[in-house]
């Protein structure tokens, strides 16, 4: 079998496919604090351990894809001075810095936070030991998380967004 495909399509499905890798499982994040935070709340520090594991280890690694494929694609095909690839290398920087500024770091204080609340407040019994009880959490972890599903809440719409203008091309 001979691949009939050039440089330049091999390195956009590379491109779209670390977009795929690095903020697919995103997405998720949602789904998996409600039935986590509901199923056994002791669960929540190794929920936020996985989250900020997951961005140094997939979400950084793969965004470094996304731009040196990217940077790639611009030269080649001639579009530095295009709207879609402006947009897309601005996209790649605010969510590179909100990753390591914001979302890392506040993760690892989230899985702080939440341990120390357990113990001081107990998260009730454990799956199979009873009716559990709601968690005691404190002002500053409830706060701290909420802030956390802000920001990924606009890092994912600017995914989306950004994934629309790189398929439309304005």
């Amino acid at each position: 079998m001979i691949l009939a495909a050039s440089a330049y399509e091999f390195v956009l499905a590379i491109h779209i496919m670390a977009v795929v890798v690095a903020f697919g499982v995103t997405f998720a994040y949602p789904i998996v604090y409600a039935v986590g935070a509901r199923h056994d709340p002791r669960s929540l520090p190794l929920l936020h351990r996985v989250e900020y594991t997951i961005a140094r280890w997939l979400v950084n690694p793969g965004l470094a894809v996304v731009v040196i494929a990217g940077i790639y694609l611009a030269g080649d095909g001639h579009h530095w001075s295009e709207f879609f690839v402006q947009w897309g290398l601005g996209t790649a920087i605010v969510i590179g810095g909100l990753v390591g500024a914001v979302m890392m770091p506040a993760g690892k204080r989230a899985e702080l936070l939440a341990e120390r609340d357990l113990k001081a407040g107990g998260a009730g019994a454990g799956p199979g030991e009873g009716a559990p009880q709601a968690p005691v959490m404190s002002d500053e972890y409830r706060m701290l998380t909420r802030r956390l599903a802000t920001v990924g809440t606009l890092l994912s719409l600017l995914v989306l967004v950004t994934i629309l203008i790189m398929v439309i091309k304005p």
